[in-house]
């Protein structure tokens, strides 16, 4: 039994540092730009989206420009959101594996 209870001190160990780092990821803001700096996106380390600016002049391009441009700095954005939170998610969990689960 010894052998559980040290398992279930890892696991509220390992808990502890996901809900620190969940804190983390709602504090740390990750900056996208697109088209030259006309459209920029602020998103948390969580995946939230925290502000959006478009340029007035990028505004005037064609219609199918500015959706394709504000497209794509939203996909960007979502991605390194998603990238850095796996990466510090991995930090937190990679100390505790399960025989035989991994």
């Amino acid at each position: 039994m010894a052998g559980v209870g040290k398992l279930l001190k890892q696991a509220q160990k390992m808990q502890r540092g996901i809900e620190a780092l969940q804190a983390q990821l709602e504090a740390k803001e990750i900056d996208v730009t697109a088209g030259g700096g006309a459209v920029k996106i602020k998103v948390s380390g969580s995946g939230k989206f925290l502000a959006l600016s478009l340029d007035s002049e990028f505004l005037k391009e064609d219609a199918k420009l500015v959706s394709d441009t504000l497209l794509a700095a939203i996909q960007d954005a979502a991605k390194q959101a998603k990238d850095y939170n796996d990466a510090e998610m991995q930090k937190v969990t990679s100390a505790f594996q399960v025989p035989g689960f991994m």
